[in-house]
């Protein structure tokens, strides 16, 4: 079996193993959710017959076989390994074009049962971005509070919620980056378009953030959800949310730290910074999470509406307040 759809029929199979054909630069960059890559061509030779096809044609789609041939002989043995022939395949590249043909036509051959999308990860991200673009068909719940108030542990507690800064691998303040690189815009959206597109339930409890977290941006139909939430706020004792602080951002390294406080100098006096950073140096650690506090907490922008209030310095209190409301 071969077929060739469109992403929206695409998205009705269930396919034993879905197949990004692309190099395995372009599949890190971001690719289709649970998709593995095998590559058609590698990243060098990817790069190599695409320079030469702007001065042969001919010349690049004969090396550009073979090079599919001499991966393809690779690939196939560990296919046939892990998925038994006749099973369902789903295969892209870039643009539906000779990468997901080519190994598309060799696994039919072999037997196994192949749907290749039209448009290839191209036509993917145009139906994404269209899907951005709608209206939003679940009512959010925004928790609000003060820095470590506990909003980010009470959603990991819920199934019925969203953690943004969890996707975007950044906590959302200028000491956010603590956790490593963050994804892709594309990968981002992609994570969050498959959450909300199958999302199960009517109603999802979501951090209120800006529309920036760290470098990567919010789609407007989500933020514009957020905006329009009820709003919780999430009132927290100071010693619990310093214990938050320890928790989850120690141990931090000197320079990660200085360079974290760069990004909030032209907010602060000169004396307040060389305090902050001569208590950290001097591992003042409550100090500077208080200091912290004191600066976060004057310029957080309080909701002009608040719907609610929970006290998160229980967070299994706090979660079943969360969930008789959500009732």
């Amino acid at each position: 079996m071969y077929k060739e759809v469109d992403f929206e029929n695409f998205l009705n199979y269930n396919f034993d193993l879905l197949i990004d054909a692309r190099s395995p630069r372009e599949y890190n960059f971001a690719h289709i959710k649970n998709a593995k890559n095998y590559y058609a061509l590698n990243n060098e030779e990817f790069e190599e017959i695409g320079a030469l096809y702007k001065k042969s044609k001919g010349l690049a789609k004969a090396k550009g076989a073979s090079y599919i041939c001499k991966n393809m002989s690779y690939h196939i043995n560990e296919l046939f390994q892990n998925y038994k022939i006749g099973s369902l395949v789903g295969i892209y590249c870039a643009r539906g074009g000779k990468r997901s043909k080519a190994i598309a036509l060799i696994l039919a051959e072999l037997g196994y049962r192949i749907v290749r999308l039209e448009g290839g990860y191209k036509a993917y991200r145009s139906y994404v971005s269209a899907f951005f673009q709608k209206k939003l068909n679940i009512e959010f719940l925004c928790l609000c509070g003060n820095t470590a108030s506990g909003k980010s542990d009470l959603l990991n507690l819920l199934d019925n919620a969203l953690n943004l800064e969890k996707l975007a691998n950044h906590q959302g303040s200028s000491f956010g980056k603590i956790y490593g690189e963050q994804p892709s815009q594309k990968a981002f959206e992609d994570e969050l378009f498959y959450f909300l597109k199958y999302y199960p339930y009517k109603t999802c409890f979501i951090e209120a953030e800006s529309r920036q977290i760290g470098n990567l941006t919010l789609p407007l139909n989500l933020y514009q959800a957020m905006q329009n939430a009820k709003k919780i706020w999430c009132e927290c004792d100071i010693n619990f949310r310093i214990q938050r602080v320890l928790k989850n951002y120690t141990p931090m390294k000197k320079e990660i730290f200085l360079e974290c406080v760069e990004k909030i100098s032209p907010y602060i006096s000169k004396e307040f910074k060389e305090k902050l950073c001569k208590n950290f140096e001097n591992n003042n650690l409550k100090i500077c999470i208080k200091m912290l506090f004191e600066y976060y907490d004057r310029v957080y922008k309080k909701p002009t509406k608040i719907d609610y209030f929970i006290n998160s310095s229980n967070l299994d209190e706090a979660k079943k307040h969360l969930m008789s409301l959500n009732s």
